[in-house]
């Protein structure tokens, strides 16, 4: 019985506890695009977070990020390896939005849940600035209540939904293709980054 309960507690101690991080990278389903396809994340949620509305809508999210929570084996990706794919996957230069989006609901952040985080998270912003010899605009911030966003907007990028769109009824992915080169976001990542830049 003894060595059962050793064996029991020997394999739980072997198991990493799943991680969130919290970013906001304007976009919110080029985002979780971005981060559902990378080794050791099990989930990526789109939301909204950074502000004091009480349950924030998509129509009314004043004062709000665009932003994803990420879970992550760290077993797997470290925190420290999610944010650097993160300041790699926008325009860390830009204070006014991401690329066709505009204001503040679409600015960058990193928003950190505790001590650990926020030094990794400060790290890896002061490396990125190296890297570009420039200052990065993306803030480190303390997390506060993220709000899941509405169901039509979770997986948006590989939906088969049918949406009206300017181009007539298309599937939700193939709308979110055509929005997401529009708008022209990889190119621009490719343009500050260039070989380090996060492709999804």
């Amino acid at each position: 019985m003894l060595r059962m309960a050793l064996v029991v507690l020997l394999g739980l101690a072997g198991v990493a506890r799943a991680e969130t991080a919290i970013v906001a990278g304007g976009c919110f389903w080029c985002v979780e695009s971005d981060f559902e396809g990378v080794a050791g994340v099990s989930d990526v949620v789109s939301g909204y977070t950074g502000g004091d509305l009480q349950n924030p809508t998509y129509k009314n999210h004043d004062g709000h990020f665009e932003a994803v929570q990420i879970t992550f084996d760290p077993a797997v990706i470290s925190y420290d390896a999610l944010i650097a794919k993160f300041l790699r996957s926008v325009d860390v230069l830009d204070a006014g939005g991401q690329f066709c989006d505009r204001g503040d609901a679409y600015r960058t952040a990193i928003f950190v849940q505790d001590a650990a985080q926020k030094k990794a998270a400060q790290a890896a912003v002061a490396e990125a600035e190296a890297v570009l010899g420039a200052t990065i605009v993306t803030p480190v911030l303390e997390a506060g209540t993220f709000w899941i966003a509405e169901d039509y907007h979770q997986d948006y990028y590989k939906s088969s939904e049918i949406v009206l769109t300017r181009a007539g009824p298309k599937k939700k992915a193939n709308a979110y293709k055509f929005y997401r080169e529009a708008c022209g976001r990889d190119a621009r990542v490719q343009e500050v980054w260039g070989d380090q830049a996060f492709r999804h």
